[in-house]
Protein backbone atom coordinates (compact mmCIF):
# COMPACT_ATOMS: atom_id res chain seq x y z
CA UNK A 1 0.00 0.00 0.00
CA UNK A 2 1.10 3.56 -0.64
CA UNK A 3 0.08 4.36 2.93
CA UNK A 4 0.26 2.04 5.91
CA UNK A 5 -2.79 1.82 8.16
CA UNK A 6 -2.38 0.74 11.78
CA UNK A 7 -5.09 0.14 14.37
CA UNK A 8 -4.12 -0.31 18.01
CA UNK A 9 -6.71 -0.88 20.69
CA UNK A 10 -8.13 -2.66 23.68
CA UNK A 11 -11.75 -3.61 24.29
CA UNK A 12 -14.12 -5.68 26.42
CA UNK A 13 -12.57 -8.84 24.97
CA UNK A 14 -8.98 -7.97 25.86
CA UNK A 15 -9.29 -5.87 29.02
CA UNK A 16 -11.53 -5.70 32.09
CA UNK A 17 -13.44 -2.51 32.87
CA UNK A 18 -10.83 -1.19 35.31
CA UNK A 19 -8.14 -1.55 32.61
CA UNK A 20 -10.28 0.16 29.97
CA UNK A 21 -10.94 2.90 32.48
CA UNK A 22 -7.24 3.32 33.19
CA UNK A 23 -6.31 3.65 29.52
CA UNK A 24 -9.33 5.68 28.43
CA UNK A 25 -8.62 8.58 26.05
CA UNK A 26 -11.97 10.33 26.49
CA UNK A 27 -10.19 13.47 27.71
CA UNK A 28 -7.55 13.34 24.96
CA UNK A 29 -9.50 13.46 21.70
CA UNK A 30 -10.42 17.11 21.34
CA UNK A 31 -8.55 19.68 19.21
CA UNK A 32 -7.10 21.24 22.39
CA UNK A 33 -6.06 17.91 23.93
CA UNK A 34 -5.27 15.47 21.12
CA UNK A 35 -3.32 12.41 22.28
CA UNK A 36 -1.82 11.46 18.90
CA UNK A 37 -0.66 14.60 17.08
CA UNK A 38 0.34 14.78 13.43
CA UNK A 39 4.07 14.79 12.83
CA UNK A 40 6.97 12.40 12.92
CA UNK A 41 5.75 9.14 11.40
CA UNK A 42 2.03 9.93 11.74
CA UNK A 43 0.20 11.61 8.87
CA UNK A 44 -3.36 11.00 10.09
CA UNK A 45 -5.00 9.76 13.29
CA UNK A 46 -8.41 8.96 14.75
CA UNK A 47 -9.19 8.17 18.40
CA UNK A 48 -12.25 6.15 19.44
CA UNK A 49 -12.74 6.00 23.22
CA UNK A 50 -15.97 4.51 24.60
CA UNK A 51 -17.03 2.50 27.62
CA UNK A 52 -16.17 -0.76 25.85
CA UNK A 53 -13.12 0.13 23.75
CA UNK A 54 -10.20 2.47 23.23
CA UNK A 55 -8.79 2.40 19.69
CA UNK A 56 -6.31 4.52 17.77
CA UNK A 57 -6.20 4.49 13.97
CA UNK A 58 -3.05 5.98 12.43
CA UNK A 59 -1.80 6.38 8.86
CA UNK A 60 1.81 6.82 7.79
CA UNK A 61 4.65 4.81 6.33
CA UNK A 62 5.79 1.34 7.45
CA UNK A 63 5.73 0.44 11.16
CA UNK A 64 6.82 3.71 12.75
CA UNK A 65 3.27 5.19 13.10
CA UNK A 66 2.21 2.26 15.29
CA UNK A 67 5.18 2.70 17.61
CA UNK A 68 4.63 6.45 17.84
CA UNK A 69 0.90 6.00 18.55
CA UNK A 70 1.61 3.57 21.39
CA UNK A 71 4.13 6.01 22.90
CA UNK A 72 1.60 8.86 22.69
CA UNK A 73 -1.08 6.69 24.29
CA UNK A 74 1.22 5.83 27.19
CA UNK A 75 2.20 9.47 27.63
CA UNK A 76 -1.44 10.60 27.76
CA UNK A 77 -2.24 8.01 30.43
CA UNK A 78 1.01 8.46 32.37
CA UNK A 79 1.99 4.82 32.08
CA UNK A 80 4.65 2.58 30.56
CA UNK A 81 4.51 0.56 27.36
CA UNK A 82 4.93 -2.69 29.30
CA UNK A 83 1.76 -1.89 31.27
CA UNK A 84 -0.35 -1.13 28.19
CA UNK A 85 0.66 -3.63 25.50
CA UNK A 86 -0.42 -6.87 27.26
CA UNK A 87 -4.03 -5.73 26.83
CA UNK A 88 -3.84 -4.44 23.26
CA UNK A 89 -4.50 -5.89 19.83
CA UNK A 90 -2.61 -4.43 16.89
CA UNK A 91 -3.69 -4.66 13.25
CA UNK A 92 -2.09 -3.44 10.05
CA UNK A 93 -3.49 -2.59 6.62
CA UNK A 94 -6.11 -5.15 5.55
CA UNK A 95 -6.70 -6.49 9.07
CA UNK A 96 -6.96 -2.94 10.43
CA UNK A 97 -9.57 -2.08 7.79
CA UNK A 98 -11.50 -5.27 8.52
CA UNK A 99 -11.53 -4.59 12.27
CA UNK A 100 -12.81 -1.05 11.74
CA UNK A 101 -15.61 -2.27 9.47
CA UNK A 102 -16.59 -4.90 12.07
CA UNK A 103 -16.65 -2.23 14.78
CA UNK A 104 -18.75 0.17 12.66
CA UNK A 105 -21.19 -2.65 11.86
CA UNK A 106 -21.49 -3.56 15.57
CA UNK A 107 -20.11 -7.04 14.92
CA UNK A 108 -17.35 -6.56 17.49
CA UNK A 109 -19.57 -5.01 20.18
CA UNK A 110 -20.39 -6.43 23.58
CA UNK A 111 -23.99 -6.08 22.39
CA UNK A 112 -24.04 -7.60 18.90
CA UNK A 113 -26.00 -5.34 16.57
CA UNK A 114 -26.34 -2.38 18.95
CA UNK A 115 -26.64 0.99 17.19
CA UNK A 116 -24.68 3.22 19.59
CA UNK A 117 -21.20 2.34 18.29
CA UNK A 118 -21.86 3.81 14.85
CA UNK A 119 -22.83 7.13 16.42
CA UNK A 120 -19.74 7.00 18.60
CA UNK A 121 -17.55 6.31 15.57
CA UNK A 122 -19.10 9.24 13.69
CA UNK A 123 -18.44 11.47 16.70
CA UNK A 124 -14.81 10.28 16.79
CA UNK A 125 -14.48 11.09 13.08
CA UNK A 126 -15.84 14.62 13.64
CA UNK A 127 -13.32 15.14 16.43
CA UNK A 128 -10.49 13.95 14.17
CA UNK A 129 -11.71 16.37 11.50
CA UNK A 130 -11.82 19.23 14.03
CA UNK A 131 -8.28 18.38 15.11
CA UNK A 132 -7.08 18.37 11.49
CA UNK A 133 -6.10 14.70 11.76
CA UNK A 134 -8.58 13.13 9.33
CA UNK A 135 -7.17 13.58 5.86
CA UNK A 136 -7.22 11.67 2.56
CA UNK A 137 -7.04 8.06 3.80
CA UNK A 138 -9.05 8.37 7.02
CA UNK A 139 -11.73 10.38 5.22
CA UNK A 140 -12.13 7.64 2.63
CA UNK A 141 -11.87 4.85 5.21
CA UNK A 142 -14.42 6.30 7.65
CA UNK A 143 -16.97 7.11 4.96
CA UNK A 144 -16.60 3.57 3.65
CA UNK A 145 -17.05 2.17 7.19
CA UNK A 146 -20.31 4.10 7.51
CA UNK A 147 -21.60 2.72 4.21
CA UNK A 148 -20.56 -0.82 5.23
CA UNK A 149 -22.51 -0.45 8.48
CA UNK A 150 -25.55 0.71 6.50
CA UNK A 151 -25.29 -2.33 4.20
CA UNK A 152 -25.11 -4.68 7.19
CA UNK A 153 -28.20 -3.12 8.77
CA UNK A 154 -30.11 -3.08 5.49
CA UNK A 155 -29.18 -6.52 4.18
CA UNK A 156 -29.14 -8.55 7.41
CA UNK A 157 -31.22 -8.83 10.57
CA UNK A 158 -28.24 -8.64 12.89
CA UNK A 159 -29.70 -5.62 14.70
CA UNK A 160 -33.33 -6.73 14.67
CA UNK A 161 -33.23 -8.15 18.20
CA UNK A 162 -30.22 -6.36 19.56
CA UNK A 163 -29.98 -6.02 23.32
CA UNK A 164 -28.62 -2.64 24.35
CA UNK A 165 -26.56 -2.11 27.47
CA UNK A 166 -29.43 -0.04 28.84
CA UNK A 167 -31.85 -2.91 28.20
CA UNK A 168 -29.52 -5.36 29.94
CA UNK A 169 -29.26 -2.99 32.92
CA UNK A 170 -33.04 -2.91 33.32
CA UNK A 171 -33.32 -6.69 32.87
CA UNK A 172 -30.81 -7.10 35.68
CA UNK A 173 -32.81 -4.69 37.84
CA UNK A 174 -35.94 -6.79 37.27
CA UNK A 175 -34.11 -9.80 38.66
CA UNK A 176 -33.36 -7.88 41.84
CA UNK A 177 -36.80 -6.24 42.17
CA UNK A 178 -39.70 -8.29 40.84
CA UNK A 179 -42.23 -5.64 41.83
CA UNK A 180 -41.06 -2.87 39.50
CA UNK A 181 -44.40 -1.09 39.79
CA UNK A 182 -43.54 -0.14 43.39
CA UNK A 183 -40.02 1.08 42.62
CA UNK A 184 -38.47 4.46 41.87
CA UNK A 185 -35.51 5.03 39.54
CA UNK A 186 -32.93 7.78 39.23
CA UNK A 187 -31.01 8.33 35.98
CA UNK A 188 -27.71 10.15 36.48
CA UNK A 189 -26.78 11.66 33.13
CA UNK A 190 -29.05 12.72 30.29
CA UNK A 191 -27.45 11.17 27.21
CA UNK A 192 -28.58 8.47 24.78
CA UNK A 193 -27.85 5.62 27.21
CA UNK A 194 -30.01 7.28 29.89
CA UNK A 195 -32.87 7.79 27.45
CA UNK A 196 -32.76 4.15 26.36
CA UNK A 197 -32.73 3.05 30.00
CA UNK A 198 -35.75 5.24 30.70
CA UNK A 199 -37.65 3.65 27.81
CA UNK A 200 -36.96 0.15 29.15
CA UNK A 201 -37.82 1.17 32.70
CA UNK A 202 -41.18 2.50 31.49
CA UNK A 203 -41.83 -0.77 29.66
CA UNK A 204 -41.00 -2.64 32.88
CA UNK A 205 -43.69 -0.65 34.68
CA UNK A 206 -41.49 1.50 36.93
CA UNK A 207 -43.52 3.84 39.18
CA UNK A 208 -41.37 6.98 38.92
CA UNK A 209 -38.26 8.15 37.06
CA UNK A 210 -36.12 11.14 37.97
CA UNK A 211 -33.22 12.58 35.99
CA UNK A 212 -30.17 14.31 37.45
CA UNK A 213 -27.62 16.01 35.22
CA UNK A 214 -25.00 18.70 35.75
CA UNK A 215 -26.72 20.78 33.08
CA UNK A 216 -30.24 21.18 34.41
CA UNK A 217 -31.72 22.11 31.03
CA UNK A 218 -30.65 18.76 29.56
CA UNK A 219 -32.17 16.92 32.52
CA UNK A 220 -35.41 18.81 31.95
CA UNK A 221 -35.42 18.00 28.22
CA UNK A 222 -34.96 14.28 28.87
CA UNK A 223 -37.50 14.28 31.73
CA UNK A 224 -40.07 15.85 29.41
CA UNK A 225 -39.52 13.15 26.77
CA UNK A 226 -39.83 10.25 29.22
CA UNK A 227 -42.59 11.69 31.42
CA UNK A 228 -40.18 11.90 34.32
CA UNK A 229 -38.97 14.57 36.70
CA UNK A 230 -35.73 16.59 36.52
CA UNK A 231 -33.92 17.08 39.84
CA UNK A 232 -30.91 19.29 40.70
CA UNK A 233 -27.57 17.55 40.44
CA UNK A 234 -26.29 19.16 43.65
CA UNK A 235 -29.15 17.46 45.49
CA UNK A 236 -28.11 14.03 44.23
CA UNK A 237 -27.50 12.37 47.61
CA UNK A 238 -30.87 13.51 48.94
CA UNK A 239 -32.64 12.05 45.91
CA UNK A 240 -30.81 8.75 46.33
CA UNK A 241 -32.59 8.24 49.64
CA UNK A 242 -35.90 7.67 47.84
CA UNK A 243 -34.39 5.70 44.95
CA UNK A 244 -34.43 1.93 44.48
CA UNK A 245 -32.74 1.73 41.06
CA UNK A 246 -29.87 3.98 39.96
CA UNK A 247 -28.51 3.94 36.39
CA UNK A 248 -25.51 6.23 35.97
CA UNK A 249 -24.01 7.20 32.61
CA UNK A 250 -22.30 10.59 32.91
CA UNK A 251 -19.08 11.77 31.30
CA UNK A 252 -17.50 12.70 34.63
CA UNK A 253 -13.72 12.19 34.75
CA UNK A 254 -13.88 10.50 38.18
CA UNK A 255 -16.35 8.83 40.52
CA UNK A 256 -19.28 10.95 41.69
CA UNK A 257 -20.66 8.45 44.24
CA UNK A 258 -18.48 6.99 47.00
CA UNK A 259 -18.94 4.46 49.79
CA UNK A 260 -19.00 7.20 52.44
CA UNK A 261 -21.90 8.87 50.61
CA UNK A 262 -23.85 5.64 50.35
CA UNK A 263 -23.45 4.74 54.02
CA UNK A 264 -25.39 7.86 54.93
CA UNK A 265 -27.94 7.20 52.18
CA UNK A 266 -28.51 3.63 53.43
CA UNK A 267 -28.93 4.84 56.99
CA UNK A 268 -31.57 7.32 55.90
CA UNK A 269 -33.28 4.59 53.83
CA UNK A 270 -33.33 2.33 56.90
CA UNK A 271 -31.09 -0.06 54.92
CA UNK A 272 -33.65 -0.94 52.29
CA UNK A 273 -31.89 -2.61 49.28
CA UNK A 274 -30.65 -0.50 46.36
CA UNK A 275 -29.67 -1.54 42.84
CA UNK A 276 -26.97 0.55 41.13
CA UNK A 277 -25.76 0.02 37.56
CA UNK A 278 -22.77 2.00 36.37
CA UNK A 279 -22.54 2.14 32.57
CA UNK A 280 -20.16 5.12 32.46
CA UNK A 281 -16.50 5.18 31.43
CA UNK A 282 -14.68 6.21 33.54
CA UNK A 283 -16.98 4.72 36.17
CA UNK A 284 -19.32 7.04 38.06
CA UNK A 285 -19.61 4.87 41.16
CA UNK A 286 -16.61 3.91 43.28
CA UNK A 287 -16.30 0.08 43.30
CA UNK A 288 -15.95 0.25 47.11
CA UNK A 289 -19.70 0.90 47.23
CA UNK A 290 -20.19 -2.78 46.43
CA UNK A 291 -18.77 -3.70 49.86
CA UNK A 292 -21.81 -2.20 51.60
CA UNK A 293 -24.67 -4.41 52.75
CA UNK A 294 -27.97 -4.09 50.85
CA UNK A 295 -26.22 -2.56 47.84
CA UNK A 296 -26.19 -4.35 44.47
CA UNK A 297 -23.63 -2.60 42.27
CA UNK A 298 -22.99 -3.73 38.70
CA UNK A 299 -20.80 -2.33 35.93
CA UNK A 300 -20.70 -2.93 32.18
CA UNK A 301 -18.77 -6.19 32.45
CA UNK A 302 -21.44 -7.62 34.76
CA UNK A 303 -24.04 -7.28 32.00
CA UNK A 304 -22.41 -9.93 29.79
CA UNK A 305 -24.59 -12.78 31.10
CA UNK A 306 -27.80 -10.95 30.22
CA UNK A 307 -26.47 -9.99 26.82
CA UNK A 308 -25.23 -13.52 26.03
CA UNK A 309 -28.75 -14.93 26.37
CA UNK A 310 -29.82 -12.83 23.40
CA UNK A 311 -26.67 -13.23 21.32
CA UNK A 312 -27.26 -16.75 19.97
CA UNK A 313 -30.30 -15.80 17.87
CA UNK A 314 -28.23 -13.19 16.00
CA UNK A 315 -25.14 -15.28 15.26
CA UNK A 316 -26.39 -16.62 11.91
CA UNK A 317 -27.14 -13.10 10.74
CA UNK A 318 -23.73 -12.01 12.01
CA UNK A 319 -22.03 -14.55 9.72
CA UNK A 320 -23.91 -13.13 6.74
CA UNK A 321 -22.87 -9.63 7.85
CA UNK A 322 -19.22 -10.68 8.05
CA UNK A 323 -19.44 -11.83 4.43
CA UNK A 324 -20.49 -8.30 3.49
CA UNK A 325 -17.62 -6.87 5.53
CA UNK A 326 -15.05 -9.15 3.88
CA UNK A 327 -16.19 -8.13 0.39
CA UNK A 328 -16.02 -4.44 1.31
CA UNK A 329 -12.57 -4.89 2.86
CA UNK A 330 -11.26 -6.40 -0.37
CA UNK A 331 -12.71 -3.51 -2.37
CA UNK A 332 -11.21 -0.89 -0.07
CA UNK A 333 -7.78 -2.53 -0.01
CA UNK A 334 -7.79 -2.75 -3.80
CA UNK A 335 -8.39 1.00 -3.88
CA UNK A 336 -5.63 1.62 -1.33
CA UNK A 337 -3.25 -0.63 -3.21
CA UNK A 338 -3.96 1.19 -6.47
CA UNK A 339 -2.77 4.47 -4.94
CA UNK A 340 0.78 3.28 -5.64
CA UNK A 341 -0.06 3.56 -9.34
CA UNK A 342 -1.14 7.17 -9.24
CA UNK A 343 2.27 8.92 -9.62
CA UNK A 344 3.16 6.75 -12.63
CA UNK A 345 -0.30 7.17 -14.21
CA UNK A 346 -0.07 10.94 -13.75
CA UNK A 347 3.45 11.06 -15.20
CA UNK A 348 2.45 8.90 -18.19
CA UNK A 349 -0.65 10.97 -18.98
CA UNK A 350 1.23 14.24 -18.46
CA UNK A 351 4.03 13.12 -20.79
CA UNK A 352 1.55 12.14 -23.49
CA UNK A 353 -0.26 15.46 -23.17
CA UNK A 354 3.04 17.34 -23.34
CA UNK A 355 4.06 15.56 -26.54
CA UNK A 356 0.59 16.23 -27.98
CA UNK A 357 0.87 19.97 -27.27
CA UNK A 358 4.36 20.15 -28.84
CA UNK A 359 3.28 18.32 -31.99
CA UNK A 360 0.11 20.39 -32.36
CA UNK A 361 2.16 23.59 -32.04
CA UNK A 362 4.53 22.40 -34.78
CA UNK A 363 1.62 21.36 -37.02
CA UNK A 364 -0.22 24.69 -36.64
CA UNK A 365 3.02 26.54 -37.33
CA UNK A 366 3.52 24.59 -40.59
CA UNK A 367 -0.10 25.03 -41.69
CA UNK A 368 -0.21 28.73 -40.97
CA UNK A 369 -3.65 30.26 -40.49
CA UNK A 370 -6.39 27.63 -40.03
CA UNK A 371 -10.06 28.08 -39.26
CA UNK A 372 -11.48 27.15 -35.86
CA UNK A 373 -13.19 23.96 -37.05
CA UNK A 374 -9.92 22.64 -38.51
CA UNK A 375 -7.99 23.55 -35.36
CA UNK A 376 -10.61 21.82 -33.18
CA UNK A 377 -10.62 18.70 -35.37
CA UNK A 378 -6.82 18.40 -35.14
CA UNK A 379 -6.88 18.85 -31.35
CA UNK A 380 -9.57 16.18 -30.94
CA UNK A 381 -7.64 13.77 -33.17
CA UNK A 382 -4.38 14.37 -31.27
CA UNK A 383 -6.08 13.87 -27.93
CA UNK A 384 -7.70 10.64 -29.17
CA UNK A 385 -4.33 9.32 -30.41
CA UNK A 386 -2.68 10.00 -27.05
CA UNK A 387 -5.53 8.29 -25.16
CA UNK A 388 -5.35 5.24 -27.40
CA UNK A 389 -1.58 5.11 -27.10
CA UNK A 390 -1.78 5.31 -23.28
CA UNK A 391 -4.49 2.66 -23.04
CA UNK A 392 -2.13 -0.33 -23.32
CA UNK A 393 0.48 0.78 -20.69
CA UNK A 394 -2.29 1.92 -18.29
CA UNK A 395 -4.09 -1.42 -18.67
CA UNK A 396 -0.78 -3.21 -18.08
CA UNK A 397 -0.28 -1.30 -14.82
CA UNK A 398 -3.81 -1.88 -13.56
CA UNK A 399 -3.71 -5.57 -14.41
CA UNK A 400 -0.56 -5.94 -12.32
CA UNK A 401 -2.50 -4.65 -9.31
CA UNK A 402 -5.77 -6.42 -10.02
CA UNK A 403 -5.25 -9.30 -7.60
CA UNK A 404 -4.35 -7.13 -4.62
CA UNK A 405 -1.43 -7.02 -2.27
CA UNK A 406 -0.21 -10.60 -2.67
CA UNK A 407 1.12 -9.61 -6.09
CA UNK A 408 2.78 -6.45 -4.86
CA UNK A 409 6.22 -7.42 -6.19
CA UNK A 410 4.84 -7.99 -9.71
CA UNK A 411 3.12 -4.62 -9.50
CA UNK A 412 6.29 -2.80 -8.52
CA UNK A 413 8.11 -4.46 -11.40
CA UNK A 414 5.34 -3.29 -13.73
CA UNK A 415 5.74 0.30 -12.48
CA UNK A 416 9.51 0.09 -12.96
CA UNK A 417 9.06 -1.30 -16.49
CA UNK A 418 6.67 1.46 -17.57
CA UNK A 419 8.83 4.20 -16.08
CA UNK A 420 11.94 2.91 -17.88
CA UNK A 421 10.24 2.20 -21.23
CA UNK A 422 8.64 5.64 -21.34
CA UNK A 423 11.65 7.35 -19.72
CA UNK A 424 9.43 8.94 -17.06
CA UNK A 425 12.37 9.49 -14.73
CA UNK A 426 14.62 11.07 -17.36
CA UNK A 427 14.23 14.80 -16.79
CA UNK A 428 15.92 15.68 -20.06
CA UNK A 429 13.39 13.68 -22.05
CA UNK A 430 10.28 14.89 -20.24
CA UNK A 431 8.20 17.28 -22.35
Amino acid sequence: MAHTIHLIGLNHHSAAVEIRERFSLTDFCSPTAWAVPRGGAIDEALILSTCNRVEILVVGQDDAPRQQALACWCQACGTGLDELTPYTYQYRDKEAVRHLFLVASSLDSLVLGEPQILGQLKAAYRKAMDAGMARFVINKLLHKSFSVAKRVRTETAVASSAVSISYAAVELAKRIFEDMGNREALLIGAGEMAELAAMHLRQAGIRRIRVANRTMSRAQELAARIEGEAVPFDRLLDDLVDTDIVISSTGAPEAIIHAADMRDVLRRRKHRPMFLIDIAMPRDIDPDVNNLDNIYLYDIDDLKEVIEENRSQRREEAEKAKGIVDAEVDAFCAWMHSLVLQPTIVDLVRRGEGIMREELARTFKRLGTVDNSTREALEVMADSLVRRFNHAPLSFLRAAFHDGEEHGHDAMRAIDTIRRVFQLDDEDLRP
